[in-house]
């Protein structure tokens, strides 16, 4: 695949940022794409290894040495089309996944990786500048109807698929716009909004129904969790109206941290603070939390607290301090023992740089107030041992703090959709269903099915495409006994 020789004479070549000041200063993206010289140099160094193992470490199974391959020769609308074949939405995956793909990279033993997220990114941004990303829609219709609860990957990605196979599908969101987390949870500098609009256009042509403000059941939504549904519509009237339905609602629900002060003004789940800005961005009331010269206190070193660090830099914060309850990772992964698996290794995102001190084995025991009002955090070094944990003595110390994010991610679903539709759940709290089989995705209520986060737990955007396709499959199945729907 590629050039023969590539992987001996061509080094990695990652996109390029704005500079830190430039960026900061806006919620556009900033990350410039490759050029399609440089694109193909990457494709090139593409090796003819044998055995993909990028196509497996990717979760939807991406066909990469192909459209490597085909962008090393110039011949992007077919690189487009190997790409959709595995991915609904590239233009997410390209941007937002962490690339397990490029760990699994045979070339990533001795040296550095393919720069697979980086061409995937190439070839969809050339493709939907040249008009080639088109509606798809079912040469006949099937006349069954399907409900797909939840607007996120998951369901946006089932949907799609099920419209080509010629069913009616209609997508309920109780937010006052598509996307899910990918349009209140992940902040514009990562993801530009316009380009959900942009496949929305796309899969309305195919036959698509999108219904927003609309909560299946009416529950009581915990902090943290956006909520802008003014209508309901109950379990048994999606039962009674649809052949089949698709729960893929995602899993919202945020991990507490229930120690003394828990109260304080100050101290906010992370999508408290990033729902309303993403809102604010696209023309919404102004963010009820603003970070602008205050000390910003970050618990949690996952992708939604470095989130939570971009914004606050966004601010204008005074400083950004991010602590993690594990220990520091290793700055480089050891590749001949880890490979091709996803490796512990530091990780240092595009908001770390913008500018945060980070630190590792950090307990939170209490947050100080005045007032009423955060002034700061009480936290222990910890000690680290056999996998497990204790307070190293007398290590106890401040962290000022004007405003603390939780970002210990997602314990489970919300909204007691499950417990509405009478679905068996895990003991986690997520839908119980199986991925393989003929029962796969279904619940153990008839013809009702679970995809995504709300499935699995929290997880990647790209488990949830690769889990509404599947969805989708086992659903046209059930409705028609056969399927041509990839899975």
């Amino acid at each position: 695949m590629g050039k023969p020789t590539g992987f001996l004479e061509f080094q990695r070549q990652s996109e390029s940022y704005e500079p830190v000041a430039a960026r900061v200063k806006n919620y556009r993206e900033f990350v410039l794409r490759l050029s399609d010289e440089k694109a193909k140099t990457q494709g090139a160094r593409c090796m003819d290894c044998g055995i993909p193992f990028c196509n497996n470490g990717c979760p939807v199974n991406n066909i990469i040495p192909d459209w490597n391959d085909l962008v090393y020769r110039g011949k992007w609308q077919e690189a487009i089309e190997v790409l959709h074949s595995t991915n609904n939405f590239p233009e997410f995956t390209s941007r937002i996944c962490p690339a397990p793909c490029e760990a699994a990279c045979t070339l990533n033993i001795p040296q550095t990786p393919v720069g697979i997220k980086s061409i995937e990114r190439a070839i969809i941004d050339k493709a939907g500048e040249n008009g080639w990303v088109l509606p798809q829609p079912a040469a006949r219709k099937t006349g069954k109807k399907v409900a797909v609860v939840g607007s996120g990957p998951a369901g946006l990605a089932a949907a799609q698929q099920l419209a080509r196979a010629g069913h009616d599908v209609t997508v309920f969101e109780k937010n006052d716009r598509i996307g899910g987390l990918l349009r209140y949870g992940i902040p514009d500098f990562k993801l530009d909004k316009r380009l959900i609009d942009w496949r929305m256009a796309q899969m309305a042509v195919e036959g698509v129904k999108f219904v927003t403000g609309t909560l299946v059941t009416k529950a009581d939504m915990p902090k943290g969790v956006c909520n802008d549904g003014k209508k309901i519509v109950t379990a048994e009237q999606l039962q009674k109206q649809f052949d089949a339905v698709v729960l893929s609602g995602g899993a919202e629900h945020p991990r507490d941290l229930p120690i003394p002060g828990r109260n304080l003004a100050g101290v906010h789940f992370a999508l408290e603070f990033l729902i309303p800005q993403n809102k604010e961005v696209h023309g919404g009331r102004k963010n009820p939390i603003s970070a602008a010269g205050k000390h910003v206190l970050v618990i949690g070193g996952g992708d939604t607290g470095s989130d939570c660090v971009g914004t606050s830099n966004r601010h204008g914060a005074a400083s950004v301090t991010q602590i993690e309850l594990l220990p520091r990772p290793p700055e480089q992964e050891n590749g001949e023992l880890t490979w091709p698996y996803w490796p512990l290794k530091l990780r240092t995102s595009s908001s770390h740089e913008e500018g945060c001190e980070r630190d590792w084995s950090i307990g939170t025991k209490e947050f100080i107030g005045e007032k009423g009002q955060l002034k700061a955090v009480k936290a222990v070094r910890l000690e680290w041992k056999d996998g497990k944990m204790s307070e190293i003595p007398g290590s106890e110390f401040e962290i000022k703090a004007d405003l603390v994010f939780l970002a210990m991610g997602f314990v489970s679903p919300v909204g007691g959709v499950l417990d509405a539709f009478g679905v068996t759940k895990d003991g986690r709290g997520n839908a119980q269903a199986a991925t393989e089989g003929d029962r796969a995705y279904s619940t153990n209520v008839a013809k009702v099915f679970a995809a995504g986060d709300m499935r699995r737990g929290q997880s990647l955007v790209v488990w949830a495409i690769r889990e509404g396709r599947q969805c989708a499959r086992t659903v046209d199945e059930f409705l028609m006994g056969s399927s041509t729907l990839p899975r």
